[in-house]
């Protein structure tokens, strides 16, 4: 049995592998900055959590609680993404960048979710039909998590951290604006890809 110190301070790193990850990456991540961060020693580290990569399995597997516990009233995954603390958004935002198993475990997790969502909502009338309903769901998704992933560029136009809440609520709700009302007011451009798309398959 562990200690409640000792679980403390795996909390502790683990905390602090959680942001600085989320800042600096695996790659520009070492095992000794994090034990600074978290105020303990790397062989502490180590101890609990055996290699960087072992700690970056932590936090992996943290996000994805995190994430899945959410609001348990919300249907649609993008909302707990939305509701999670600023740190998992940071991290997972890495983490999409990086590629780490837990990233894309976690988007398709989403898409399923979003798309099963979405075809509820075509059973229940506040959903349009879609031709492609599998490609309407990635594309939500990317959408809605684009902000996260290009963090600095659209912090620095909509004046914000996307992963802080005011920020990537302002973006979603913009978004969800957009597929509510509609962008625009003809359908010359879904015309003209609909046509390259006929054109495309064999």
């Amino acid at each position: 049995m562990r200690s409640a110190s000792d679980l403390t301070a795996r909390a502790r790193i683990r905390d602090a592998a959680l942001a600085r990850f989320g800042v600096d990456g695996l790659a520009g991540t070492s095992v000794r900055a994090v034990a600074a961060d978290a105020g303990v020693s790397p062989a502490l580290v180590v101890h609990h959590f055996g290699s960087k990569e072992g700690l970056r399995q932590a936090c992996d597997d943290y996000v994805l609680e995190s994430i899945r516990r959410g609001d348990e009233t919300a249907s649609e995954a993008l909302a707990e993404v939305l509701q999670a603390a600023t740190p998992v958004r940071r991290y997972l935002a890495r983490a999409l960048l990086d590629d780490t198993p837990a990233a894309g475990a976690l988007f398709a997790e989403i898409v399923e979710r979003t798309q099963a969502w979405l075809a509820a909502g075509e059973a229940e009338g506040w959903v349009r039909g879609s031709q492609d309903a599998r490609a309407r769901a990635v594309t939500y998704v990317s959408w809605l998590l684009a902000p996260l992933v290009l963090g600095d560029h659209v912090g620095r136009l909509l004046g914000g951290d996307p992963a802080e809440t005011a920020t990537a609520v302002r973006g979603a709700r913009a978004g969800l604006e957009m597929l509510t009302n509609g962008l625009f007011s003809d359908d010359r451009w879904l015309t003209a890809f609909s046509e390259i798309n006929d054109r495309s398959r064999p």
